[in-house]
């Protein structure tokens, strides 16, 4: 196993996230998922920004142009992003996960909230492969009961991740919920 020897350091990934806007369009970049316009990122990122669907045609103009001459150029230059400016389209870099793990919102001790829910994974299925291959000790329990352990312990860990994040929650849905009222209105 190689490691990566090529991580960008804390101090340019700060100065990426930085800035609100590049944070907002990476966010896009990574749910979307593959290649985007220019045009599409704007106007998702100034959807964020507004909550409004669509978005007001000079808040896309905004970040359009903020995107094509500062953010986007300097993403590109870290390699966060792979940016074709002939064909207006962008898509995430090798560099993008190192920024990434500077978004994820870490649970106690220190891991974050995916690599938890990776490894109660890893060790449901574990626990129980090892039943269903009649692994001694653990297979005195029945599968379906260790099953029901992990889908039990999965629904704990959602539940206490939602009270400990219970504030940025509610927040996303006030702002979920301003935009629907703000489109009712027009």
């Amino acid at each position: 196993m190689k490691l990566r020897t090529d991580v960008l350091p804390a101090e340019q990934v700060y100065a990426i996230l930085a800035n609100e806007r590049r944070r907002r369009a990476l966010e896009q970049l990574g749910s979307v998922g593959g290649v985007v316009t220019v045009n599409e990122l704007s106007t998702l990122v100034a959807g964020r920004e507004t909550g409004e669907s669509p978005p007001p045609k000079r808040c896309r103009e905004s970040v359009y142009t903020s995107l094509v001459q500062t953010h986007l150029p300097k993403l590109e230059e870290l390699g966060v992003v792979e940016y074709d400016r002939e064909t207006q389209t962008i898509e995430l870099s090798r560099h993008a996960r190192d920024v990434a793990l500077y978004t994820e919102i870490v649970a106690k001790g220190g891991v974050t909230w995916s690599e938890l829910y990776r490894a109660l994974g890893v060790a449901s299925l574990t626990v129980v492969l090892a039943a269903l291959l009649g692994v001694p000790l653990v297979s005195a329990v029945d599968p379906v009961l260790w099953t029901s352990l992990a889908l039990g312990a999965f629904a704990l860990t959602g539940a206490y991740q939602l009270w400990v994040n219970r504030f940025s929650v509610l927040r996303q849905f006030r702002i979920g919920r301003n935009g629907l009222l703000s489109r009712r209105r027009s």
